[in-house]
């Protein structure tokens, strides 16, 4: 009686390497969603941010600042750092320029 060989067979590895490609797939368009919710929290985190930060200016000097430097001056310390996605104009109003003043060409953030 002959041994029959041991392994799998052409179609049992394809079957398995479909199953693994769905798999993938899935897992791809998931995170895919998981990082554009990501980007939004960090848009909204970011204008909540600098609203606050412009009405604390305005509440202390009774004027909106000019630019965005005004907020971030040593002295004045309303922000630490630049907004990555916003800036602002003399009156207080809120922009999402694109490109977006930390240099990305494209701004994925909205007022």
């Amino acid at each position: 009686m002959k041994k029959q060989d041991e392994g799998f067979t052409l179609i049992e590895l394809l079957i398995v390497i479909v199953i693994l490609g769905i798999l993938a797939a899935v897992v791809v368009f998931a995170v895919g969603g998981i990082t554009d919710q990501g980007q939004e929290s960090s848009c909204d985190a970011e204008k909540k941010t600098v609203e606050v930060a412009l009405e604390a200016y305005r509440a202390q000097t009774g004027d909106y600042p000019a630019t965005m430097a005004d907020l971030t001056a040593e002295d004045a310390e309303f922000l630490r750092d630049d907004p990555s996605w916003y800036d602002i104009n003399g009156d207080g109003e809120l922009l999402a320029p694109s490109p977006a003043p930390n240099g990305d060409t494209t701004n994925p953030c909205t007022v």
